[in-house]
């Protein structure tokens, strides 16, 4: 397989970037074709969706690569699970799934069909080998139960954004970086209230510290 695409998020590094898709509906991000790729053709009726998969490449680890059990940081970093009952990127094929929004498709001159897509959680250039249509009529089951994730207990941090810090920010961004900072971009094993933590995001270099749920 090679990749038709790349993605393009405000996040240069992993560090940061939600667990899952869809938790951070405001984050923004483009899928832009490779040369070969750019025939407006490629995307003719899938504007009538209203969410896409996306099926792409862990880029930035495939080279470390795969192990039989993982310890799923919601865990706390010391419980194994079999690779195949989590979502580790340290896979055999080192391939990702996400669910994100279509917001709208642009056609430009010399970039051809560009995606534009919210609730994504992949950093920026990654792979992209394929894009699929969510059908919600077969691939949304509200009755699946979810494994080890259903012991865990998903709490949002209270995040401290001094304003005169947050108005550096642009505008349209400032709501996507306080609903990042909710999630708690720290490894869960993490809880040193005195270390200082550094996040990219976009043009900014983000750094918090974290004490209990209280994030500043």
């Amino acid at each position: 397989m090679k990749a038709i695409a790349k993605i393009h998020t405000d996040f240069p590094t992993k560090f940061g970037i939600p667990r899952q898709s869809g938790l951070v509906e405001s984050l923004t991000a483009t899928v832009i074709f490779e040369p070969e790729y750019r025939n407006p053709d490629i995307v003719r009726g899938l504007e009538d969706y209203s969410h896409i998969w996306l099926i792409w490449e862990f880029s930035a680890v495939k080279k470390q690569g795969w192990h039989p059990t993982v310890r799923p940081p919601k865990l706390g970093g010391n419980i194994r699970k079999g690779v195949f009952a989590t979502r580790s990127p340290f896979r055999p094929n080192p391939i990702g799934l996400s669910a994100v929004k279509l917001e709208k498709i642009e056609i430009t001159p010399n970039l051809g069909p560009v995606i534009h897509i919210s609730g994504a959680d992949l950093m920026d250039g990654t792979p992209i080998y394929d894009i699929k249509p969510y059908l919600p009529q077969a691939d949304c089951h509200p009755e699946a139960g979810g494994g080890f994730t259903e012991s865990i207990e998903y709490v949002l941090l209270n995040v401290d954004f001094p304003a005169d810090l947050l108005n550096l920010i642009p505008q349209n961004q400032q709501e996507t970086v306080i609903k990042v900072l909710e999630q708690d971009p720290r490894p869960s094993y993490q809880n040193n209230p005195h270390r200082i933590y550094g996040m990219p995001f976009g043009d900014f270099d983000i750094r918090f510290s974290v004490d209990g749920q209280q994030l500043t």
